[in-house]
């Protein structure tokens, strides 16, 4: 299962909808009373709009106050508005709440119920067409044996507040629904099921906030013409009355619909900003069905691919040096290397054969671990890197892959640094250290399947076999003294300059130098 996107004030794009790690019990309640008052709230709406159509709005028969209708407007419209309550609100409620039974029980849903899950607000859309299709045809059809001029008029009413209280809602349930669609969407992305996505909700509201409302214009000017016995003032009474229900609900339907588009938007920007102050592991609740959905979820992906690769970084330069892992992701590495004036140390435990020998492996690991632990900390405080780890010694560059002013005096400051801690932190081992400095060649080394950076040349070999010396000086560090000679920013008077040997391996002598 994807990482859980970290708490925030909407992390589901409304207060309203809660927090996506609150408990089952406390969601099925949210989701349950939400549904309840928003179904209501919409029917309400609905009923509002065809009675004040019906009576005062569209021009045609008197169905409201004339005493053969008694029957229709106080007994069948009543029972049956009791009826559609109790099934579209009691039960489809109810039956909405035993379909996210799996959410309630806090487990993985199946891939039907998944998809069911995502059609939900379609399906309870769909239930509220069909009662008002019902209630549309018996009370057409009660009032049109009593008057039959009275159909259009009450067809047109029935269906006009019909199809505003369907689109609210379909938008108002898709909205409750978040944390449902929000835990289904957590264990995949099954197919999409929708009515058109993004542009079909733009298209539902222009045509139920807009279109609709000025088709009733025209069906009211048209039958006006046909029938020719509506004033001018019942006609301007429906103009302005459409109008305004197309003001006040067309708004309202704008901004459900705009809000529906805006929340996943807003949450992703969050997220982003989170991602650019540089909290790789920021997510997004993937709630949305549509195409915005995958807005979310592809966010996902890239902050997830972002939060590897850093990884993936960090691994690297642990392997093998920040700087060298910064250059090798700056260009493409390639074989062979380049000569540079580089000044280097060897350093190698004494006695470390006896030590292995005398100490349980884990008791040895833990020393070598303390001591090129303060190793690597000097040698990165002063701008080199620990090229390679060989056993219980450890070679260190200063001057490439970058460049440094004065790369001899920070090899010597690390050495002098390096043996004064292990003298207080690792008291249990003892180090030789030798430095030296020259040219070099500095580059990858191997093949094109596997390759290593490194330093390769004379410094190399002088710093190795001064190591070996130190380890029978007093104070075991020995430099060479071009190394001391060359670093500006240190003081030439704090090194002693001794003889000059023959290193094992080289033909030139080495002057030696030993701190004071």
């Amino acid at each position: 299962m994807p990482q859980k996107p970290r708490r925030s004030i909407a992390p589901l794009g409304s207060p309203l909808l809660g927090h996506t790690d609150e408990s089952p019990r406390r969601r099925r309640i949210r989701v349950q009373v939400l549904l309840t008052v928003f179904l209501l709230g919409a029917n309400a709406i609905g009923a509002v709009i065809v009675a004040a159509l019906i009576s005062v709005v569209v021009p045609g028969p008197n169905v409201v106050t004339p005493r053969e209708y008694w029957w229709v407007n106080f007994i069948l419209i009543p029972v049956y508005l009791l009826v559609a309550f109790l099934i579209g609100v009691g039960w489809g409620t109810k039956r909405t709440v035993q379909g996210l039974r799996w959410a309630i029980e806090d487990r993985p849903p199946t891939p039907k119920e998944q998809r069911r899950t995502l059609a939900m607000p379609w399906r309870l859309t769909r239930l509220q067409i069909g009662l008002w299709i019902v209630g549309l045809i018996l009370v057409t059809t009660a009032d049109g044996i009593i008057d039959p001029n009275s159909i259009p008029k009450v067809a047109f009413t029935i269906a006009f507040g019909g199809a505003t209280v369907c689109a609210f809602s379909y938008l108002l349930t898709e909205f409750a629904l978040r944390p449902a669609a929000a835990r289904a969407l957590e264990y995949g992305d099954p197919r999409r099921i929708r009515i058109a996505g993004v542009m079909g909700r733009s298209i539902l509201t222009w045509m139920l906030g807009t279109g609709v409302p000025v088709a009733g214009l025209m069906v009211i000017a048209i039958a006006s013409f046909i029938r020719q016995d509506t004033s001018a003032t019942q006609f301007a009474v429906a103009i302005l009355a459409l109008g305004g229900i197309t003001l006040v609900f067309g708004f309202a339907l704008s901004l459900l619909g705009g809000l529906a588009t805006t929340a996943p938007i807003d949450n992703v920007r969050a997220a982003m900003a989170e991602v650019e102050r540089g909290d790789l592991d920021a997510r997004v609740e993937v709630y949305d069905g549509t195409e915005l959905g995958e807005l979310q979820s592809g966010f996902n992906r890239m902050a997830e691919g972002l939060s590897e690769r850093d990884r993936i970084r960090d691994l690297f330069g642990r392997h093998v040096g920040m700087e060298v892992a910064e250059a090798a992701l700056a260009k493409n590495p390639e074989l062979g290397g380049e000569e540079r004036d580089v000044a280097v140390f060897f350093i190698d435990l004494v006695g470390s054969t006896e030590l292995a020998a005398s100490q349980p492996p884990k008791q040895v690991v833990d020393l070598l671990n303390r001591f090129f632990a303060v190793v690597v900390e000097e040698v990165d405080r002063h701008r080199g890197f620990v090229n390679k780890f060989e056993g219980d010694a450890a070679l260190a560059v200063f001057g490439a892959p970058g460049a440094l002013d004065d790369h001899c005096g920070a090899a010597l400051r690390a050495a002098r640094a390096i043996m004064g801690r292990l003298e207080t932190e690792v008291p249990d081992c003892t180090a030789a250290i030798g430095i030296a400095s020259g040219r070099a060649v500095a580059g990858n080394i191997g093949a094109k399947e596997r390759f290593e950076y490194t330093v390769i040349g004379d410094p190399v070999n002088e710093a190795a076999r001064l190591s070996e010396l130190a380890k029978s000086a007093d104070g075991r560090l020995v430099a060479s003294a071009r190394t001391v000679e060359h670093a500006t920013s240190i003081d030439g008077d704090d090194w002693s300059f001794g003889e000059s040997v023959t290193l094992r391996g080289r033909a030139e002598e080495t002057r030696l130098a030993t701190p004071r």
